[in-house]
């Protein structure tokens, strides 16, 4: 089954907790804390692999989780570092993020990556806060969570040569006519249902020629397909990467004029700059009665748009060479057609506010601060150790965070919502 559109949920590994040990040997009297700090979490990265042409391997596993990182220990020893989880796509994928359908990437080149939810930083060891007032400190971070995304991702394939036009217009016999592509082919529409995908060997016409080409056939088209009616959408992602395109015309049929325009409409309304694309006109079905008698005036029309067009019959294969040789001199050279269609995709790097912004939210009747750093903070915070809590408290003063929840109108008793942490909220003296 071809896939081309699926939603995943990604988690991140989350940071090993530190430890809060103290160092406990002969001849060393108050040895003095030695917790060592705990190792990050793994993040989960997309990466192409030009070995994979669909998003088949996300159709039943749609979760994916990157290794957390390994607790501290004592003698000041580290935990150890999360795996990170790569995951391939086929190139040509883009990457949108699923809760604002915001564009990550487009991921089009071998190897190309995009980070797609960060590991959680390791939490530091008790080693890192003792101070000349207190020089055996009980606290330690716990690790920060992994974040935990869902992503959309959309394959566009990239193809050297797209094969467009009505249902019925002999795509799939063409495709298997120019290439050793075996795509199911029967008279009547729709056949086709989604991309097939085929390798033109243009030394097929002239053996000093070593290019090869790949070709997709795409789903047939129906008029609205670019608002989405019949197959619309999934077949028209999939043009705009080709570098050119074959428009296949049934000339037998009643109209083939008609059958083009509808064709070329559709293209324009999805995507204006799809008509500018190097496009060649394939008469078909030349091996019909109906299909020599429109064949006059239908490259006459073709004339005037400035566009050849070549008449076969692709379940004869008469006039394939021909087609070949005209593809061979609209390709570019081996070298060019060596890479992407489209050179070098786009990793969308996104501004984000500074480390310590937050804003305090009336959510029902509790409050809820949201803000990057003190989501951190509560997160990496035994609640369960004084020491500890009491540190929060005092980074709640400090970032400001306290006196913008007094101004919003917290009391005591009142709930406190810091990332997934919830506090009953105390006034100065405890009451």
């Amino acid at each position: 089954m071809f896939l081309d559109e699926v939603t995943i949920t990604v988690r991140a590994g989350d940071g090993g907790n530190g430890a809060a040990s103290m160092r406990h040997e002969a001849h060393v009297p108050r040895g003095g804390p030695d917790g060592g700090d705990g190792g990050r979490g793994g993040s989960v990265y997309l990466r192409v692999d030009v070995g994979e042409t669909t998003l088949r391997d996300f159709r039943f596993k749609n979760l994916f989780r990157a290794d957390s990182g390994g607790g501290g220990e004592g003698s000041k020893r580290h935990g150890k570092a999360g795996h990170d989880l790569y995951l391939s796509v086929p190139p040509g994928t883009l990457v949108r993020d699923a809760a604002t359908t915001d564009l990550l990437a487009d991921l089009v080149s071998p190897e190309q990556a995009v980070m797609v939810a960060r590991g959680g930083k390791g939490g530091l060891g008790n080693v890192h806060f003792a101070t000349s007032t207190n020089r055996a400190p009980t606290h330690a971070q716990n690790g920060e969570p992994g974040e935990e995304r869902k992503v959309q991702l959309e394959l566009r394939l990239i193809a050297d040569v797209g094969l467009v036009g009505l249902p019925n217009a002999g795509k799939s016999t063409l495709l298997a006519a120019l290439s050793n592509a075996r795509p199911e082919v029967a008279a009547y529409p729709f056949t086709t249902l989604s991309p097939n995908l085929g390798v033109l060997d243009l030394s097929a016409v002239d053996p000093a020629d070593d290019r090869r080409a790949t070709v997709a056939d795409m789903p047939g088209l129906i008029e609205g397909a670019s608002s989405g009616a019949g197959l619309g959408h999934a077949f028209l992602r999939h043009v705009a990467r080709t570098r050119l395109l074959v428009h296949v015309v049934d000339l037998a049929a009643p109209d083939p004029d008609r059958d083009y325009q509808v064709i070329r409409g559709e293209l324009e309304e999805y995507e204006p700059e799809l008509l500018g694309k190097v496009t060649l006109v394939v008469a078909n079905k030349m091996d019909l009665p109906a299909a020599r008698d429109n064949l006059a005036e239908f490259q006459r029309a073709r004339a005037r748009d400035d566009l050849p067009v070549v008449a076969i019959s692709a379940d004869k294969l008469t006039g394939i060479d021909e087609l070949i040789r005209e593809l061979a001199q609209l390709l570019p050279d081996a070298d060019e057609l060596g890479r992407p269609s489209e050179s070098t995709g786009v990793v969308v790097h996104r501004f984000q506010s500074g480390p310590d912004a937050f804003s305090v939210q009336r959510e029902g009747e509790a409050y809820r601060v949201v803000g990057r750093r003190i989501e951190r903070l509560a997160a990496q915070t035994n609640f369960d150790n004084d020491e500890s809590a009491a540190r929060f408290q005092r980074d709640l003063t400090r970032l400001g965070v306290e006196r913008e929840l007094v101004k919003a109108g917290v009391s005591a008793g009142d709930t406190v919502r810091v990332g997934g942490v919830e506090l009953e909220w105390e006034d100065e003296n405890g009451g």
